[in-house]
């Protein structure tokens, strides 16, 4: 009887493990598992007491079939345990896995971000240069109106110059 109720047990975890190892890491899923181990030897110890409360001999000792029937339970309570350790280490190293994992991405990001500030003062060292010269031009480009105007004015002065001379020769 108590066979058949851990396996229905066992069944039903399992089911929900299943229903929620698709969305859940893998991480999660080893969590449940070991919860559902602890489950699993806290029902195994339950019938443990009961057993070593059970007294059938005579004058209510216990007999010997009573103690190979706890000797049992705690060899089950044994096997348990030993499957829940073997599934913690499972466990930690997921998170160790995920730890490194973390520390990866945070060492990439890093990274990006500096590649990224190195563009960016790159960027603005450049955009100092284009205005500097951007403002030299400006200046060499109003240096040459001035020069430009100087000469057309001095090209008017010397035409009218010129056409009062002539103009005074005829």
């Amino acid at each position: 009887m108590h066979k058949i109720f851990l396996l229905l047990c066992s069944l039903c975890i399992a089911t929900g493990v299943m229903a929620f190892q698709k969305d859940t890491s893998a991480y999660q899923t080893q969590r449940l598992r070991i919860n559902a181990l602890l489950a699993e030897r806290s029902t195994k110890f339950g019938q443990y007491e009961l057993s070593l409360n059970s007294r059938t001999g005579i004058f209510g000792m216990q007999t010997k079939e009573d103690i190979r029937n706890s000797n049992e339970i705690l060899r089950g309570i044994i096997l348990s345990d030993n499957n829940i350790f073997r599934e913690l280490k499972i466990l930690m190293n997921y998170k160790d896995q995920e730890v490194e994992q973390a520390q990866a991405n945070a060492i990439h990001t890093k990274r990006r971000i500096e590649a990224y500030m190195l563009t960016i003062k790159r960027l603005q060292d450049q955009n100092e240069k284009l205005k500097s010269t951007a403002g030299q031009s400006e200046q060499k480009k109003g240096s040459a109106i001035y020069v430009i105007i100087f000469l057309g004015l001095v090209i008017l002065i010397g035409g009218f110059y010129f056409y009062r001379r002539l103009s005074s020769i005829k």
